[in-house]
């Protein structure tokens, strides 16, 4: 018999899937649920310690000064994570993360490093980008659009520069390859 009919039969004998699956449940998934104040999904647990923001805070609240604030900083880092999600180049990288998180440790990062009074809560560099496959090419794109909100914020330029040089030395414990 000549394989089309024979795959036409086999389909013809294919029985339609029951309606009203729940076919994250017939597979296992679980649903992962953010906590009901903070928005966040729950992560493996570790210390928090300011060491691990990866840069020492500068000495002076001058710079902190200069990004406007510590409501400055959030909108900086807002928005930096607004281009970062409509930048094709690496808008995948953030598709599956937990957006709450990131704004939250982005902004303390930030802010603690900037001397604008915040601790910072969130895991280190190391471990909080592992097995993300972040390449050279990739954080450059990071950088560029950090570069743009800090541009579209008036940080002057040389205020932009000091920061970056503080945040340069972080590359190695982010890029994977």
């Amino acid at each position: 018999m000549p394989a089309m009919p024979i795959a036409a039969a086999l389909l013809l004998m294919q029985q339609a899937p029951p309606e009203n699956v729940d076919w994250d449940e017939a597979f296992g998934v679980e649903e992962i649920a953010a906590d009901p104040v903070t928005g966040e999904l729950p992560v493996d647990p570790y210390v928090p310690d300011n060491a691990n923001a990866g840069a020492d805070p500068f000495a002076s609240g001058k710079m902190a000064e200069l990004f406007g604030g510590q409501e400055g900083i959030r909108a900086i880092t807002d928005r930096l994570v607004a281009i970062n999600l409509s930048d094709p180049r690496i808008a995948a990288i953030f598709e599956s993360h937990d957006l709450v998180r990131l704004r939250r440790t982005l902004f303390e990062q930030f802010c603690y490093i900037l001397n604008a009074g915040c601790d910072y809560t969130g895991r280190d560099m190391h471990a909080s980008h592992a097995k993300l496959g972040i390449q050279k090419g990739d954080m450059n794109a990071l950088v560029e659009n950090l570069q743009m909100a800090m541009r579209e914020a008036e940080v002057p330029f040389s205020a932009q520069n000091r920061f970056l040089a503080k945040l340069a030395p972080m590359s190695p414990d982010i890029i994977e390859r």
